[in-house]
């Protein structure tokens, strides 16, 4: 096992741990795209599954859009390999998005497509629980996108109830840079596939790229930035908001504010 995924494996359980992710006896359907994140994830979840001292098990789908060019028979290949079946959902996105005049925006309507019928895979396979591939900076661009975009001080969280599913979501990633698993999948040669045919276009214009660049920018900056968002969004301050839902307990503060 190389250094770098012995770090994300340890990342990963300190993770599960801290929010909880993982029950004995727990079902979990993982979303595996065939990128790097998602099957690191799911060799990192292999891992704890093996070493845990609690039993759960693992369920693999891929969502395929119907791009041209994309197949998910490499990535069923690797899933089988880790000895994890694997399941499609199979659909025709460059129609729809066609039909619905949204090729200039593609991915609500993808990951919305994607969402439900990955929840649905999950009630049909009995499990509880769906696991993502999003890493420590999808977290944290997500966090800018929110705050910049009025969408309240929010991001993806890492255990969180799915919508109207009696389902949760869990992101054993939550505490894993972007970099850190980008070279594990170098080292293992990892089957990386699956690429968006909408890329370059959602990195010109798409709100995810620009705010991916913010945060390369002010890392240039702020060398510690990743690091000091992660300890602020494990340190929420509401009596020093302005969300008047915890007036009530703003006496409750910090006792040495200063004006």
């Amino acid at each position: 096992m190389c250094v770098t995924f012995k770090k994300i494996c340890r990342l990963a359980g300190n993770a599960v741990v801290d929010y909880q992710m993982i029950e004995d006896g727990d079902r979990i359907l993982v979303g595996v795209s065939g990128g790097k994140d998602s099957l690191v994830l799911l060799k990192v979840l292999k891992h704890l599954a093996d070493a845990a001292p609690i039993r759960f098990t693992l369920f693999a789908a891929t969502f395929d859009p119907g791009f041209p060019g994309f197949s998910a028979d490499e990535t069923a290949s690797f899933c089988r390999s880790l000895g994890i079946p694997h399941h499609r959902v199979c659909m025709d996105i460059p129609r729809l998005l066609e039909e619905k005049g949204l090729t200039e925006k593609p991915c609500m309507l993808c990951s919305r497509l994607r969402r439900g019928n990955l929840y649905s895979m999950a009630e049909k396979l009995r499990c509880r629980k769906i696991a993502l591939g999003q890493h420590l900076d999808d977290i944290e661009i997500s966090f800018l996108m929110s705050v910049c975009r009025g969408g309240g001080v929010s991001t993806m969280g890492p255990n969180v109830p799915a919508e109207k599913r009696a389902l949760r979501v869990i992101r054993p990633l939550a505490l894993t840079p972007e970099a850190l698993i980008a070279r594990a999948a170098a080292e293992m040669e990892l089957p990386v596939r699956g690429e968006c045919i909408y890329r370059e276009q959602l990195e010109r214009g798409g709100d995810r790229a620009y705010f991916r660049g913010v945060l390369e920018e002010i890392s240039k900056k702020i060398p510690d930035l990743r690091s000091n968002i992660l300890r602020s969004l494990s340190n929420l301050q509401e009596c020093y908001l302005l969300d008047r839902r915890f007036i009530k307990n703003a006496d409750k503060g910090n006792s040495n504010e200063t004006d």
